[in-house]
């Protein structure tokens, strides 16, 4: 049963061209919209079954493009693109903007004392651990020890790094004690993404041909996939981590600053705010989510298996995860 809407409209894709920087920008300028978060239940079921029916050629009467693509783009920012699952709210890349400038704006402000440095670093890998368990890729499950190996393992390696850098640098300019946070995220994120995706690692994501059937499991893809996100992650964290330090260290030298300290951590959270508002769809955007390998760069027994069920197979694809 269908109603006015024609039924070959491909939303498994997105709505702009992925094979472009800017369609993946636009892309995930949707589906990191902070906006999204405030979205009910209601509203987000509404937009399951509105995609959930569509694929299956049931178009409601009244349903247009623009209202399809909106419901598509609710759809992706709240549910895992392979299990179909609700994501956990705080794990949604919706969610990136408002949690991310919370908890970096006070690594940044309070990064004089040890303790302060040892908890934000804490509660910024307890947050990192959410994201990527929430967007792992494929349908892989993890334990629950995998998922304590990987989180106190990021943990130890983000305190250990920001301790470390802070203790080196205490001779040098104090603008430099404010970078000590990027360097320790970016360690962590070289340590917490593979952990919490070794199971990846181990038997490999879901690959398919171009059309989507599925020929097998790679951990030649998970890999590739991994460091995408990794490098994606750390650039995030660029703009947010490094531009803001400067504007403060110019800002505390003010006499309004000096009579108000307390607008500190406000103004810190509101400048890395506004860098990732822009810096987490761009570096999103990346590298295409749907992630391509040659069939000749994958493992040989499954190169043998694609040729003998889709020999006319050349790239295969996967889902590189956020």
């Amino acid at each position: 049963m269908s109603g006015d809407l024609p039924l070959n409209i491909n939303i498994k894709e997105p709505r702009w061209d992925q094979s472009t920087f800017m369609g993946r920008a636009q892309h995930f300028f949707m589906v990191t919209d902070p906006r999204n978060v405030l979205l009910s239940s209601e509203v987000l079921e509404d937009a399951r079954v509105i995609v959930q029916n569509y694929r299956q050629g049931i178009v409601e009467p009244g349903l247009t493009e623009d209202r399809l693509w909106r419901a598509k783009y609710i759809y992706d920012s709240a549910f895992h693109p392979d299990t179909g699952e609700k994501m956990l709210l705080v794990g949604r890349m919706s969610a990136q903007v408002p949690m991310n400038m919370t908890i970096t704006g006070c690594m940044l402000t309070f990064y004089r004392t040890t303790p302060a440095v040892v908890f934000w670093q804490w509660v910024n890998q307890s947050f990192n651990a959410v994201v990527n368990y929430t967007n792992r890729s494929g349908d892989a499950p993890i334990t629950m020890n995998q998922l304590g190996a990987a989180y106190v393992s990021a943990t130890t390696g983000a305190v250990l790094t920001a301790l470390g850098l802070k203790s080196l640098i205490k001779h040098l300019p104090p603008i430099m004690g404010r970078f000590v946070p990027f360097a320790a995220v970016a360690a962590a994120n070289c340590i917490n993404i593979p952990f919490m995706r070794q199971r990846e690692l181990k038997y490999g994501i879901p690959v398919t041909d171009e059309e989507g059937h599925r020929l097998g499991e790679s951990a030649s893809a998970a890999q590739q996939a991994i460091v995408q996100v990794v490098v994606s992650r750390i650039g995030m964290a660029v703009p947010a981590m490094a531009i803001p330090p400067v504007i403060m260290n110019a800002l505390e030298k003010k006499a309004f600053m000096k009579r108000f300290p307390v607008l500190n951590a406000p103004v810190q959270v509101s400048l890395v705010g506004l860098c990732l508002v822009f810096a987490t769809p761009l570096c999103c955007a990346l590298f295409p989510q749907k992630s391509s390998m040659k069939v000749s760069s994958l493992e040989p027994e499954l190169q043998e298996n694609i040729r003998q069920k889709s020999p006319h197979t050349t790239t295969v694809y996967f889902n590189k995860g956020l």
